[in-house]
């Protein structure tokens, strides 16, 4: 027995589940989660404790019909989401409905949803459980989980990285957008979610090591022309401009002062 990630989602989260020895990467399974079966993809084969009790199985390799099945559950999802809207406008529940989602087995159908405050769902997911006749679950998310669902693309022109390739969002802060000498301007350093930008956080690292030795501005310093006053600084290019009198020159910063 070996233990494999296995994941639902493009780029989405990755789980470990134990499985035959001879399984292959990027093989289609079903496996055995706490909310019943689901249809996943082995991404890589970990070198872990495969005798721990922590991992659920792969239950099988997929075959064509289970392809075909959880293909139809996608069309099914798609139904089941309008549906859904339609009765929230009818109730007046002010929430956003983003998703709909079978698990393999039909056993529970789970809505993703978006909403500013607490909201009564009792009678929605009445409605829901009479006609699909299965666990209906109704979970809130934040905004961040919103936008990974539904994608986009950012201010960088590339598809926004939360629905791209991030497993996991740590947490950001606005002084990651002070150490990379950004404009403290909401439309520069807020994604489509709203929120600070992803990349503040795992550019971080790079640019408190690409800062070491370089002078901040308003500081003074002297270059071969004469002190100035840095006005500017280039943190990956370990540069600034500093003014001297009424002129102002770029000056580069040496590497071996780091």
């Amino acid at each position: 027995m070996k233990v494999y990630n296995v994941v639902f989602k493009e780029q989405g989260k990755k789980y470990h589940f134990l499985g035959e020895d001879d399984m292959e990467i990027n093989s289609n399974v079903i496996v055995e989660t706490d909310n019943g079966q689901q249809y996943g993809k082995i991404e890589s084969i970990l070198n872990l404790d495969k005798n721990s009790d922590n991992y659920k199985k792969i239950i099988r390799v997929a075959t064509e019909e289970d392809k075909d099945f959880y293909l139809k559950l996608l069309k099914e999802n798609k139904i089941a989401l309008e549906k859904c809207k339609e009765l929230v406008k009818k109730l007046d529940l002010n929430m956003s409905v983003i998703s709909a989602e079978f698990n393999f087995d039909k056993t529970q159908l789970l809505f993703g949803f978006v909403a500013d405050e607490r909201i009564d769902f009792r009678e929605l997911a009445k409605k829901l459980a009479a006609i699909y006749h299965t666990r209906i679950e109704l979970r809130q998310i934040g905004v961040r989980d919103k936008a990974k669902k539904i994608g986009g693309y950012g201010v960088c022109g590339q598809t926004i990285c939360c629905s791209r390739f991030l497993n996991h969002i740590d947490t950001i802060s606005m002084n990651m957008a002070k150490n990379q000498n950004l404009a403290l301007n909401p439309n520069k350093i807020n994604g489509v979610c709203g929120r600070l930008l992803c990349c503040l956080q795992y550019e971080d690292e790079m640019y408190l090591e690409c800062s070491k030795g370089l002078p901040s501005v308003g500081d003074k310093i002297k270059t071969i022309n004469g002190e100035g006053t840095v006005s500017s600084v280039d943190v990956l290019n370990r540069k600034c401009k500093v003014i001297i009198g009424s002129n102002r020159e770029e000056v580069e910063i040496d590497n071996n002062e780091k």
